[in-house]
C-alpha cells in the first residue's frame, strides 16, 4: 500500500470512527456488500447474519438462534469473527475479510422468537478494505452539507475526472422529457441549458439525469427551477439552475462528485509539494 492511501485509510478511520452506517438498500447497492456471504463464526462453526449497522468499532447483526447460536457464544466467552465480503461497483474481484469481535449484548429482534439483534464491538480495527469502503459514504456525506454549493463546471478535463462522456441529456419536466445540455453539477444541483422560455419554466419541478461512465451509472434526480434566464443571442434557449431535493440525490452521485473533487485536492497538494521541492 503507498504511503498517500495509508494516510488516507487513517485520516478515515480517525475522523469517522464512532459513526454508525446503516446498511439501507442503498448503501448495500454503493458498497457492493454480498448479503449471502456474510456470516459470524463462533469457534469452528459460521452462521448466516444480516448487518444492520456498523461503524469502525462495531456493528450490530441479526441472526437466526434456533441453530444453537447462543450456547455456542456462551462457550467461547461470546467471542466471534464478522465474515465481510464486499464487491465493489466498477470492480472485477470481491474483497472478503474477518473481523474480530465481541458480543456485548443481544434481544429479540422484530416480532420472531427465533431471531436476535447482536451488538459487537471490534476487537481492533477493522481491515483498510473496510475502512476505505465505507470511509468513502462517510467522506462523501459530510462533503455534500460542507461543500454543496462548490459548482464543477462540465470542462472537457472535469468531464474526465468524473467520467461523464457527454453533457448532452435529458431533462423531465411534468414527466415529458427534454433535451438539454448540462453546464455544471453540484452536490446541491445542475445547471442546464435548453429550449424553452425563462418564465414559464422557474419554479417548475423537475427530474436531471446525470449519466457516469466506468462503471456505467445514470442518476435521475428530482428538483426545482431556481433560476431561469435567456441566453444572449439564442432566444430561443433558456439557462435554468435546478436545485435538488435533497432526500432524492443519490449516494452513488455523491461519491461521484466527492471523489472527482477528492482527487482534485490531493493532486494540486502533489503539484504543490513539487513546487516546493524544486525551489528548495
Amino acid at each position: 500500500m503507498s504511503v498517500l492511501l495509508s494516510q488516507k485509510i487513517s485520516v478515515l478511520y480517525d475522523r469517522f470512527k464512532d459513526i454508525y452506517v446503516t446498511f439501507t438498500k442503498e448503501i448495500i447497492q454503493v458498497t457492493g456488500l454480498l448479503t449471502q456471504q456474510i456470516h459470524l463464526k463462533c469457534g469452528n462453526d459460521f452462521w448466516p447474519c444480516v448487518v444492520y449497522t456498523s461503524s469502525f468499532e462495531g456493528a450490530k447483526v441479526v441472526a437466526n438462534i434456533k441453530t444453537g447460536l447462543l450456547a455456542k457464544l456462551q462457550a467461547t466467552n461470546n467471542f466471534v469473527n464478522l465474515r465481510l465480503c464486499f464487491k465493489p461497483p466498477g470492480e472485477s474481484n470481491t474483497v472478503t475479510f474477518f473481523v474480530a469481535a465481541r458480543v456485548i449484548a443481544n434481544a429479540p429482534y422484530g416480532n420472531s422468537p427465533d431471531v436476535n439483534m447482536f451488538s459487537l464491538q471490534f476487537s481492533n480495527r477493522p481491515p483498510d478494505d473496510f475502512i476505505e469502503i465505507m470511509g468513502r459514504i462517510l467522506d462523501a456525506n459530510v462533503n455534500s452539507v460542507k461543500r454543496k454549493d462548490d459548482r464543477i463546471p462540465l470542462t472537457p478535463d472535469n468531464m474526465r475526472r468524473l467520467n461523464i462522456l457527454s453533457t448532452e441529456s435529458a431533462v423531465f419536466i411534468q414527466g415529458v422529457p427534454r433535451r438539454c445540455i448540462l453546464r455544471d453539477l453540484s452536490f446541491s444541483g445542475s445547471k442546464l441549458i435548453m429550449m424553452g422560455v425563462p418564465k414559464f419554466l422557474l419554479d417548475k419541478e423537475a427530474a436531471i439525469r446525470v449519466d457516469f461512465n466506468d462503471p456505467r451509472e445514470i442518476f435521475t434526480i428530482k428538483g426545482k427551477f431556481v433560476r431561469a434566464e435567456s441566453v444572449e443571442g439564442k432566444k430561443e434557449m433558456v439557462a435554468l439552475g435546478l436545485n435538488y431535493d435533497e432526500k432524492t440525490i443519490p449516494m452513488g452521485y455523491k461519491i461521484r462528485l466527492n471523489d472527482m473533487l477528492t482527487a482534485s485536492r490531493a493532486s494540486d497538494r502533489g503539484a504543490e509539494l513539487t513546487e516546493e521541492t524544486k525551489s528548495s
